[in-house]
């Protein structure tokens, strides 16, 4: 029996600066048939990269091999059974080496070979383990991606009561296999390109061929197409080049963590952008009233998910509204107030030596330094840092005359109904034209306010996202649609797709109420 000598080269070989460096842009690069060349080669291309191995095989006092792979990003056990198989015994050597190790590695995984030096450093760098055979002019690509991934679990940025606990992670083909095995169809197709040139980041679009519209495809690979940066390191990168109103407060991609929002936004006709390395999911197009539809509306009955609704408009208006509201009451509308609350609010204003406008911007401006402190810090000292900060700086702020106890009121309860808009960035758009507003009214009342928010909502009303209008249903109006903005609507009675869908509108064939009896026929 043949001794295999395998030498694990802990220590680089250190290359001079000065040695000649390889185009990988160039695809006249081959490696050779001889295999010290083809050694020195990657040794110069992989210098300085202490988790690069390169792993040379001799046999019979000779190199025969030579194994180049990025530690910690494949199955050793698999590589090892991979190139020990083929060469155990004596007799196996007898024949083409070549072929005994591509017959053993195409067993275990898929494999491919390549002759272009710069594609073998790209596969290895995604993972690939690279064999090259003394006297072969090509290398052997063996596809042994294997590294650490974090577990499914529940979406702590979407969290449900009724729903599936599972959220997407890190790890692309996780996130698509989730989101195929709510959707069993051939038609749901997904597109894999290649973003960033350093990162080399895959990116997938997917969508449903009939329900999604295609110009609306064609503009999602038109945009990505001209993403040109250096790395693309989480979703948020690509959002940024692919909306379309760069500069408006309102987020116009829609991202969620949950594989159940992306199968149901893909039914309706919408593309989703999936990358790898971010457990975001990005979906397209997005319209003004899905920031405020949380994934527990479909679960729940829906007259306790339109009650939900209402009360969740509601709160988005006091979030926007309360504090200049109450700045234009106090400051140039008194005579709006019950003559009792407006003594009571006089009274406790007395003490404090500003106006009411600057008063609400100290608050506001603390009420958020509190928020994002709590965000920032680990949860354990963050919930406690917000709750008791707000407590003591209010209460302290309050005995010493700064503040007036009815503005600490009037902060806090804009801060807690500010909680209860699901989407994050699209609360921080609130919060963000809240001091504008503030602004206003203490410079015009009520006309400030009413300026404000007309110029919102011509902004709103003019807002397209990929040639969707941003406030439809609405503006303009499709009163199909209007089945799941104001109110849910029983699951039964939305028997169609939102307008802009594709083709096939239909999503099932209108059915009479749960519990009702067939007509019979009169004998």
């Amino acid at each position: 029996m043949t001794i295999i000598r395998l030498f694990k080269n802990k220590q680089k070989k250190i290359i001079p600066p000065s040695a000649t460096t390889l185009d990988f842009d160039s695809p006249a690069e081959h490696i050779s048939q001889n295999m010290v060349e083809n050694e020195t080669l990657f040794r110069d291309v992989f210098r300085n990269c202490s988790d690069i191995q390169l792993r040379p095989i001799q046999i019979n006092e000779q190199m025969k091999l030579l194994i180049i792979f990025v530690e910690g990003l494949i199955d050793v056990k698999t590589l090892d059974s991979i190139i020990q198989k083929p060469h155990l015994f004596q007799d196996k050597l007898q024949g083409d080496l070549a072929e005994e190790i591509k017959k053993e590695a195409a067993a275990i995984a898929s494999t491919k070979t390549s002759a272009s030096t710069s594609e073998i450093i790209k596969a290895i760098l995604k993972g690939n383990v690279a064999i090259l055979i003394d006297g072969e002019a090509t290398a052997l690509l063996a596809d042994l991606a294997s590294s650490e991934k974090r577990a499914i679990q529940e979406p702590s940025s979407e969290v449900t009561l009724r729903g599936p606990r599972e959220g997407f992670t890190e790890s692309l083909r996780v996130n698509t296999s989730l989101v195929r095995r709510r959707i069993q169809t051939p038609r749901l197709k997904l597109e894999s390109t290649i973003i960033g040139e350093l990162s080399q980041t895959i990116v997938t679009i997917a969508y449903i061929e009939g329900i999604a519209q295609k110009s609306i495809v064609d503009e999602v690979r038109e945009r990505l197409g001209k993403i040109k940066i250096d790395a693309m390191l989480g979703s948020g990168y690509i959002e940024e080049f692919i909306e379309d109103a760069p500069f408006s407060p309102f987020p116009q991609v829609q991202n969620t963590e949950r594989p159940d929002v992306t199968a149901a936004a893909l039914l309706e006709g919408k593309v989703a952008i999936m990358e790898d390395g971010s457990p975001f999911t990005l979906i397209v197009p997005m319209t003004f009233w899905v920031s405020l539809q949380s994934a527990d509306d479909y679960y729940e009955r829906f007259f306790y998910s339109t009650a939900i609704r209402w009360i969740r408009y509601v709160l988005l208006l006091i979030s926007l509204l309360l504090p200049s509201t109450y700045v234009a009451i106090i400051s140039y509308h008194p005579q709006l107030m019950p003559t009792n609350l407006l003594l009571s609010i006089a009274v406790a204003r007395e003490p404090s030596p500003f106006p009411a406008v600057i008063e609400a911007f100290i608050m506001e401006f603390t009420f958020e330094a509190l928020r994002e402190a709590g965000v920032r810090l680990p949860r354990a000292a963050g919930s406690a840092v917000s709750i008791v900060g707000a407590l003591v700086i209010g209460q302290a702020a309050v005995q010493a005359g700064i503040v007036s106890a009815p503005m600490v009121i009037v902060v806090a309860a804009t801060g807690i109904a500010s909680f209860t808009i699901p989407r994050y960035n699209f609360g921080t758009s609130f919060r963000l034209l809240r001091f504008p507003l503030l602004i206003l009214s203490g410079m015009m009342g009520f006309f400030g306010i009413a300026f404000g928010i007309l110029f919102v909502l011509i902004h709103l009303v003019n807002l397209n996202s990929y040639g969707v209008p941003y406030f439809s249903p609405v503006a303009p109006r499709y009163n199909g649609d209007l089945k799941d903005v104001l109110v849910r609507a029983p699951r039964w009675a939305m028997f169609k797709r939102p307008a802009f869908t594709g083709k096939n509108k239909k999503r099932l064939s209108p059915s009479p109420m749960p519990n009702t009896k067939p007509a019979q026929d009169n004998e």
